[in-house]
């Protein structure tokens, strides 16, 4: 089984390495951007932080400041929140991990 960091360490490179856009507060970002702005929220609310789960809760899935909800644009779909995006990425790289 994946570690919790082996876990983020994916969810942040797969965030980096995506041709979707993450949206935050109406503007879009490529995923390096993306990873930047997650990086920064990750290392502010470390101390809370003891799953996968809480790294993306934390990290990924809304603004601190608006409260507004981030989105995820990928070609030929419809916007969904990051977190339902992260969390389906997350179940699939623990299958990948568990069938290994």
């Amino acid at each position: 089984m994946a570690s919790t960091q082996d876990e983020i360490d994916h969810l942040l490179q797969f965030v980096a390495n995506t041709d979707c856009q993450y949206e935050r507060n109406g503007t879009l970002h490529n995923g390096k951007e993306a990873v930047e702005h997650i990086n920064k929220k990750y290392a502010y609310y470390l101390d809370d932080i003891e799953s996968t789960e809480d790294f993306i809760k934390y990290s990924a899935t809304k603004s601190s400041m608006s409260g507004k909800h981030y989105k995820i644009h990928c070609k030929n779909t419809t916007p969904i929140n990051s977190l339902n995006w992260l969390l389906t990425e997350l179940t699939v790289y623990r299958n990948t991990k568990n069938t290994q």
